[in-house]
């Protein structure tokens, strides 16, 4: 059976969907980016201090975090035609308000709510999933991520040469907001064109809503504390807007936010509960049965892949600055960038590998580079060469995407019905890598930063070691009892 995809054989059914769900997740991308590239506009509209605009930034990734479990349970169990359109018309409207802001306090709220643009990644990890076999999952999900992750450097490239064609001080306003009417319109577009399955596929949804299904006792209270780390970055997040970071809180504010963190965990653990209860009590059906230790490596891989490349995409530009004096900012921006173009190959390219050669073996090897690779970074001085470190950050990038890539070309072979959930906790970890990261990094140097990222890298190549291969068949149960077959090679 081939490996082989045609991406432009518009005949194929699958093909068409495959090209209407990276775009979707493009202009996410797009949108939840849009703020960027127009820094010194907004700064200089608004009169905002640096600690402002940081607040902004860490604002616009706080809610992504809850918003892609969220995301998740909501594709499961509505389908990804409705959520997509609906994610895609709402992040519109939103974008919008924050393109038409008229205080700072509007453009917090904006950003902040903005967030659930980012979680629109999860939706598509599941329709793709659904159109294709097995054996090209990989390579069509790599497709997927890398060319939808490639909006936040199309933002950067077409947005300020918008707001010069729309002129006046309010340029930046209508480039921005254009966005936001185009995904309005595509969210249509897609609703009409796009279907959750193939003609004659069956929809499995989880058979409860509010958590992940899992189908053992043990495997309960392992997902129970995987869940422990997303709420405490959230912490994390509030310290860092009170006054004892960027000072955007009051200390009572903080208080009541971390609150409002122990109970929404509280809520969540008793949904986990309910969903569970039944498996508590009387087992699992031995056909049913998953094992929850494949969702938390990939959890803990994404950490470290998606996680360390949206902190690093944030320092770069600054560190080649810092680092070779000589250049300009455009350049030191210009130079940043290479980490992220690396996207629309790479995330494929490891989609196609880890389809070709294998799921354990292609992601061990990406996060074996991928560590090699940071600690190469670590050593970049301002005696190397220019061309040499840039040659070394877009090696160092090349397993850090692919690593992505074999992420989730593993994510839709778990448990079909769950698919959604599966890939919003993942993708939730890949926000706490990153919001982890950039914390750790507001404390050391810039090489003892690409130092702790290998190191914790290498330590997931040893966690990697414990994951399964997929291989022959899951099962899930149609609405007569009937039990389906899903291969998984």
């Amino acid at each position: 059976m081939s490996h082989k995809l045609n991406l432009v054989d518009f005949s194929q059914a699958n093909i068409r969907t495959l090209h209407l769900t990276w775009f979707a997740f493009f202009l996410t991308f797009v949108m939840w980016f849009s703020h960027a590239p127009m820094k010194p506009l907004i700064m200089a509209a608004f009169d905002l201090s640096v600690p402002q605009w940081k607040a902004l930034l860490i604002l616009n990734v706080a809610l992504t975090i809850p918003a892609r479990i969220v995301i998740g349970i909501l594709v499961d169990k509505f389908g990804p035609r409705t959520v997509y359109s609906t994610l895609l018309v709402i992040s519109g409207v939103l974008c919008m308000g924050f393109a038409f802001a008229q205080s700072y306090e509007q453009l917090a709220i904006m950003r902040f709510a903005m967030g659930f643009a980012g979680a629109g990644f999860v939706i598509g990890i599941r329709m793709v999933g659904e159109w294709f076999p097995a054996r090209q999952v990989g390579l069509a999900e790599g497709v997927y991520g890398g060319w939808g992750n490639f909006g936040s450097a199309a933002a950067a490239f077409t947005l300020p040469s918008l707001a010069l064609i729309y002129g006046g001080d309010d340029g930046w306003r209508y480039a921005i907001a254009t966005t936001g009417v185009i995904a309005i319109v595509y969210g249509a577009f897609f609703y009409l064109r796009a279907r959750n399955t193939p003609k004659g596929s069956t929809y499995f949804k989880p058979k409860k809503s509010g958590g992940l299904e899992v189908t053992s006792r043990k495997d309960f209270y392992f997902y129970l504390a995987m869940n422990i780390p997303m709420y405490l970055i959230l912490a994390v997040l509030a310290w860092k807007l009170s006054p004892s970071g960027v000072g955007l809180l009051s200390q009572t504010t903080t208080y009541l936010l971390y609150g409002v963190l122990v109970v929404l965990g509280a809520i969540q653990f008793s949904q986990i509960l309910k969903v569970n209860k039944e498996m508590l009590t009387d087992g699992a059906p031995e056909h049913d049965k998953y094992s929850f230790k494949q969702v938390a490596i990939l959890d803990w891989a994404y950490f470290v892949t998606f996680g360390s490349e949206l902190a690093v995409v944030s320092m770069l530009p600054a560190f080649f600055l810092e680092t070779f004096t000589s250049l300009s900012l455009v350049q030191a921006g210009a130079l940043g960038a290479a980490f992220a173009f690396m996207n629309l190959v790479a995330r494929p390219g490891g989609g196609f590998i880890s389809d070709k050669f294998g799921r354990r073996k292609s992601l061990s090897i990406f996060i074996a580079g991928l560590a090699a690779g940071y600690f190469m970074l670590s050593q970049i001085s301002g005696g190397w060469p220019i061309a040499l470190a840039v040659a070394a950050v877009m090696v160092c990038s090349f397993f850090v995407q692919a690593g992505e890539g074999a992420v989730f070309a593993m994510v839709p072979l778990v448990k079909r019905r769950m698919t959604g959930q599966i890939a919003g906790m993942v993708g939730a970890y890949g926000n706490v890598g990153g919001v982890t990261f950039l914390t750790i990094y507001s404390f050391v140097d810039a090489s003892t930063f690409f130092m702790v990222i290998g190191a914790c890298a290498a330590l997931v190549f040893l966690i990697i070691q414990m994951l399964e291969e997929p291989e022959g068949h899951m099962t899930e149960t149609l609405a007569d009892g009937t039990v389906q077959r899903i291969e998984l090679t």
